[in-house]
């Protein structure tokens, strides 16, 4: 029953779109329709609605995956298959949010780390995540931030297996990128088409 309990959490506290809430309250914003996207995400919060604004959402998104996590890997067994569900719960909150009829939700990356930062110290799985970004934004740049995110991920998944010795935490974080990759495949198409018309113009 405690897994159950800190995964219905984790949804619930991950559907919470601070990047819409905030900007809206604080600015008088929907950042769904300044933003080009209409993602109600952290990057389009600093973009829209400011610094403060953005830093403010940017740590309520953190919190919001960090917190379910961390309590859960405090009162219960991170070796038992229930843990999965605990780890992808507050991704799976803010890409299908059930306050708005499982639509209109972000694209999972800063509630990702949040998971992550949630098991640190005892998994380094943030450190790895954050090596991958970093290495596809100043090493190998890929653009647009879709393909960024996609391949971040999915090498971050990969890298797990030679540092991560916990089957559940794998596993939790092959479900975290499927998630991510599934809102993040979307987006791509879309800059994906955009692209080609450039070049046909060109």
């Amino acid at each position: 029953m405690g897994y159950l309990f800190f995964a219905i959490f984790g949804y619930l506290t991950g559907g919470i779109l601070f990047a819409y809430l905030i900007p809206k309250k604080v600015k008088g914003i929907d950042i769904r329709k300044e933003s080009r996207d209409g993602n109600p995400g952290t990057a389009n919060a600093f973009l829209y609605a400011g610094v403060p604004c953005g830093i403010l959402v940017l740590v309520c998104d953190l919190l919001k995956g960090a917190i379910p996590v961390y309590l859960a890997a405090q009162t219960l067994d991170v070796r038992n298959p229930g843990f999965i569900l605990v780890m992808a719960a507050p991704v799976l909150g803010h890409v299908l949010p059930l306050f708005r009829g499982y639509e209109g939700g972000g694209k999972g990356i800063a509630v990702s780390f949040g998971v992550l930062l949630g098991l640190w110290p005892g998994f380094p799985c943030i450190w790895l995540l954050i090596f991958w970004y970093l290495f596809f934004s100043l090493v190998f740049v890929l653009n647009p931030h879709s393909f960024r995110t996609i391949a971040a991920f999915g090498c971050w998944t990969v890298s797990e297996l030679f540092f991560i010795r916990n089957p559940e935490i794998l596993l939790g974080s092959v479900l975290i990128t499927l998630l991510v990759w599934k809102r993040h495949r979307e987006e791509a198409r879309k800059e994906e088409r955009e692209i080609r018309f450039v070049f046909r113009r060109n």
